[in-house]
């Protein structure tokens, strides 16, 4: 998903090649889904004939100033992305576009032709993205919602702790939180919290002064270096958790330690456990909730049916599924949904993600698959269960009658 670094990329890629040329042509795709709230006719209209002044971004969100309004602006969602013609820009899997595609792309839902015969496109191959046609993109939703911008609003070491200290909720979760910084998405959160050695899940209030100020460092840092290289992945530095993200769990490594993946603010989350350690309180409360499943499994406890047991517990227990679990399975459907559609919806507050990433849909994925198994399992020997006690209860109807 394209964040903070790729989008800055494509503004400056604009702002090098585009600035000061005359609009010439402008072909809008009829996708009201994307393109929001004004007609395609309406659309390619106000952008004839008008010279590019410059090129804005917040968050992840770009806009191109023209010599007049209204001005269009680009909410890149999962997968959207600038080509220029010509000009190498960053390519980033999902939105990639291949150099043997037609031009414009069967993608494109903008395309624009330059007096100097310049052309450049956005394209969407996931259609989550939003372009629109605003006098004032600034000041109205999604980008008037934004928080200060993690590379043109830096908070201070001071600024961050203050905020922070207030803040009672998982630090991932407030980091994708568009509302509080914008910017930083599921990819970024990851590798400044590796970089920052903070467990994910850690309380931002609970946080250590050492811990905020390497959180204030790794901010900076990942989001300068990832620039430095036109946000192209492949030359991110090799110790970057990045680079593992889309690997299968019990696969997946950083610098020799294991990866592990939990899911956070409804984003599957990468970490190291080895070095990303929850502190405090929570570190005595994991401690105590895995020492409590040790015991549970070492009890033989489980939401299995016995089969082995009497008519009568067999029966109550039946009883007692048929009461609780559809009732339960139906909330994890449906908070199974939530976090799929959170997933795919690149909105303002962001606390979807992408994580958008290609190794959610596989997490996901084997998710799922464990689930039904288990579900499927349950179900077996709940169905089993009842036949024998529907079973039994004949046979004792057939003997009280024999009598």
């Amino acid at each position: 998903m394209p964040e903070l670094p790729e989008v800055e990329a494509a503004r400056r890629a604009i702002e090098e090649n585009c600035l000061g040329k005359k609009i010439t042509k402008a072909l809008i795709a009829d996708d009201p889904k994307v393109i929001d709230g004004v007609s395609r006719a309406d659309f390619e209209a106000s952008l004839l004939g008008k010279t590019i002044v410059s090129a804005h971004r917040k968050g992840k969100n770009l806009w191109l100033r023209l010599d007049s309004p209204p001005f269009p602006s680009f909410q890149f969602g999962m997968a959207g992305a600038i080509y220029i013609k010509g000009v190498a820009v960053t390519k980033y899997k999902r939105s990639a576009v291949k150099d043997t595609d037609e031009w414009p792309s069967k993608y494109s839902k903008l395309f624009v032709e330059l007096d100097d015969g310049l052309e450049f496109s956005f394209t969407d191959k996931r259609r989550f993205a939003r372009v629109r046609l605003l006098k004032d993109p600034a000041s109205v939703p999604p980008i008037s919602e934004l928080g200060p911008d993690a590379l043109l609003e830096p908070m201070t070491g001071d600024e961050l702790f203050e905020s922070l200290s207030k803040k009672k909720i998982a630090i991932k979760t407030l980091l994708l939180d568009q509302s509080y910084i914008s910017g930083i998405g599921n990819w970024v959160a990851d590798e400044v919290l590796y970089q920052a050695r903070i467990h994910p899940e850690q309380s931002a209030a609970s946080l250590s002064k050492e811990n905020y100020g390497n959180l204030h460092k790794s901010i900076k840092e990942v989001i300068k270096k990832s620039l430095e290289v036109g946000a192209d992945s492949s030359q991110f530095p090799s110790n970057w958790i990045f680079h593992s993200r889309e690997k299968k769990p019990g696969k997946a490594f950083v610098d020799g330690r294991k990866i592990d993946f939990i899911t956070v603010g409804s984003r599957t989350t990468a970490y190291v456990p080895e070095l990303q350690k929850l502190s405090g309180q929570q570190a005595a409360r994991a401690g105590s909730k895995q020492a409590n499943k040790r015991k549970g499994h070492g009890d033989g406890v489980n939401d299995d049916v016995n089969e082995a047991a009497s008519d009568e517990e067999v029966n109550l227990s039946v009883q007692s599924k048929k009461g609780r679990k559809p009732r339960g399975q139906g909330k994890r459907a449906s908070a199974k949904r939530k976090s799929m559609e959170s997933d795919d919806e690149d909105n303002a507050n962001d606390s979807e993600d992408d994580d958008d990433d290609d190794n959610d849909d596989r997490h996901d994925e084997d998710q799922k698959n464990k689930t039904r198994k288990v579900t499927n399992n349950k179900q077996s020997k709940v169905e089993k269960t009842s036949k024998k006690t529907v079973q039994t209860s004949q046979n004792s109807k057939k003997k009280k009658k024999a009598k």
